[in-house]
């Protein structure tokens, strides 16, 4: 019963929070579902709730390729993508394996960057990949969640490359980027198709 009454305490403490924060004028984010915007006239009272629809992309890496890593979160930023990153979205004292499998299983795309370090390093890079292809495993066929980059000129683990295509990011980085960002535009855009159809 202690456990429902510290439940409840912490419930009521976050919705306060987030009251104290929208009537400042903050937008609060509930980081898959949406945000929470204060009403758009001055003085106007009331919040809308604003979905997310634009596409979510986890981003798996290893440590020593956190710089080029960098740029490309910050080119699915820029083009309306929502990209997880773990060192944008864990929260410290998080339990990070399970935020990390979590993050993996609600996105849309899954991207793997792949680089000389990447493939000979042990360590949680291989375990997301493990995870992500269980996760691709239970997605329709004609579908793409699993993307797979090359940062540098490294072989792509046979187990992915038997299966998947991979896609270069060297020797011309922005091409690379603009095409990977094509593929999860395109594939977004039939995955909504798709839904409305189904609805109709």
């Amino acid at each position: 019963m202690s456990g429902c009454r510290s439940n409840a305490a912490l419930t009521r403490r976050i919705a306060r929070v987030l009251r104290q924060a929208l009537e400042r004028g903050a937008t609060v984010e509930i980081d898959g579902l949406g945000k929470f915007v204060p009403a758009g006239r001055r003085g106007a009272r009331g919040v809308r709730f604003v979905g997310q629809t634009q596409p979510r992309v986890f981003i798996a890496y290893v440590q020593e390729d956190l710089s080029l890593i960098k740029k490309l979160y910050q080119a699915f930023e820029q083009h309306g993508f929502r990209p997880w990153l773990d060192k944008k979205k864990l929260l410290p004292g998080q339990n990070w394996p399970r935020a990390i499998e979590t993050a993996i299983q609600t996105s849309d795309f899954f991207v793997a960057c792949f680089s000389r370090r990447a493939t000979s390093k042990r360590g949680s890079f291989h375990s997301e990949l493990r995870y992500a292809l269980n996760c691709a495993a239970k997605v329709p066929l004609d579908e793409i969640f699993f993307i797979p980059l090359r940062l540098d000129d490294c072989v792509v683990p046979r187990r992915i490359s038997r299966q998947v295509q991979y896609l270069d990011l060297f020797p011309e980085w922005d091409a690379g980027v603009s095409r990977v960002i094509a593929v999860i535009r395109a594939q977004d855009e039939c995955r909504k198709r798709n839904r409305l159809a189904l609805a109709g």
